[in-house]
């Protein structure tokens, strides 16, 4: 179905609807309450403090606040078809939420059956493709190619992406340069708020390469994971996926579109195991290929971040091609991860199987292990969920101010999965 537009003119706050504001505050205030029990829950919050203390006080269990989803739930109508308009995109994302938020205080209550197919409809809204290992051994025998040896691939992946090590001295002045090149490009096709900001920090121990906390107020605090080595692209895929056009843009654009220009409460906390994240994910990594179409990310990298980083420019287009191989392996990160949640294989088996089937490093395939331990399927959020908003940005978008124009209006719009096409 081809997308409409969206009725700017309906859902303004002249056309307030106090019941739905009043199931929006209960589905924060139940968001904010199902955080006890899950500290990864309630990745942002940013409405009234009195919610959130009220919130820390109720003491109510998993499925009590599953029972009361459901009773919300049950205040919209059975069936939401996401038209055009903003109001009824509203409904849609109040009933796609709660449906979410019904299956993770579930899953809290009992955990002890998982299915990776199920977890990803029921918390993300959507169903994605169910793929072999054998659809990836021509990347891998390319690869191979690439990169000859007697040693496993993964070793030689790993052995030449060293040379492409950004110095831990480094870091700073060469993520400086690719974020605010992020910035440049994507302000320049979106009109960000005016106090919008971040703050970078470096940490270690954790499941993942970077992190957005947005704070509210269109400010952030991105943290970078310097733990394990960083390489040379990683400045640029971070920089936009963390920053612009990703994560803090997307924040932002919502905060002042739907929560201060509508009143939308319900878009001042986001819940991370939730349809929402499938759309941040993807848009985050569409938003690299976005701000750098075809070969201009390697040339910004080879003519700036290199002789930053003290590396060899010339050999660039080298380290392209293996990071192109690489990045067609990305989805067999989920066959690995579906078998690893429905009990298939064990911890060791993951880790081998990364190494093998996506060219992950012993050290890399650990901390993913690490990161489907504590997200479950939301891996599909990264490969799927790119895809998916690829597909909704680039459809009769023919032009690179077309495509802008439809990425920034997802990015500003209560659109999930279900209605990328409505």
């Amino acid at each position: 179905m081809e997308p409409r537009p969206l009725d700017e003119a309906k859902g303004q706050q002249s056309d307030k609807d106090p019941e739905l504001d009043q199931l929006a505050e209960d589905y924060v205030r139940l968001v904010l309450t199902l955080g006890n029990h899950d500290k990864s829950y309630v990745d942002a919050y940013y409405g009234p403090e009195a919610l959130k203390a009220e919130a820390e006080a109720d003491d109510a269990s998993p499925a009590e606040l599953a029972s009361r989803a459901e009773m919300l739930l049950a205040k919209l109508p059975p069936e939401i078809e996401p038209g055009g308009d903003l109001q009824t995109l509203r409904k849609h994302y109040l009933k796609t939420q709660l449906t979410a938020v019904v299956a993770h205080a579930h899953h809290i209550a009992d955990a002890g059956f998982r299915d990776f197919q199920r977890e990803a409809k029921a918390l993300y809204d959507t169903e994605p493709p169910i793929q072999t290992y054998a659809e990836f051994e021509p990347v891998l025998a390319q690869l191979e190619k690439e990169l000859p040896g007697s040693d496993p691939l993964h070793i030689r992946v790993q052995q030449f992406q060293q040379k492409y090590q950004i110095p831990e001295d480094k870091l700073e002045v060469v993520f400086d340069a690719a974020i605010a090149e992020c910035k440049k490009r994507t302000a320049a096709h979106i009109k960000l708020p005016d106090n919008e900001s971040f703050k970078l920090e470096y940490v270690q121990g954790k499941p993942w390469s970077g992190y957005n906390w947005y704070q509210g107020n269109a400010h952030s605090l991105i943290q970078i994971n310097s733990e394990l080595p960083i390489y040379i692209d990683r400045a640029v895929d971070l920089g936009c996926h963390e920053g612009y056009p990703g994560h803090h843009t997307y924040n932002a654009l919502l905060e002042q579109k739907l929560v201060k220009d509508l009143g939308w409460q319900e878009y001042s906390v986001y819940p991370l195991f939730s349809p929402q994240s499938l759309i941040a994910e993807g848009s985050a990594n569409y938003g690299i290929e976005l701000a750098f179409p075809g070969e201009q990310k390697t040339r910004f990298e080879q003519e700036t971040l290199y002789p930053l980083a003290g590396l060899k420019p010339e050999t660039a287009e080298k380290y392209h091609r293996v990071l192109a191989l690489k990045a067609q392996l990305k989805f067999a990160e989920n066959i690995v991860a579906r078998e690893y949640i429905n009990g298939k294989i064990d911890r060791d088996e993951a880790v081998e199987r990364f190494q093998k089937y996506t060219a992950m490093s012993p050290e890399k395939a650990a901390q993913r292990v690490s990161f489907v331990d504590t997200y479950g399927a939301y891996v599909i959020n990264y490969n799927w969920g790119k895809a998916l908003v690829q597909e909704y940005v680039e459809q009769d978008a023919n032009t690179s101010d077309d495509r802008w124009e439809k990425f920034s209006r997802l990015l500003s719009s209560p659109r999930l999965p279900s209605s990328l096409y409505w």
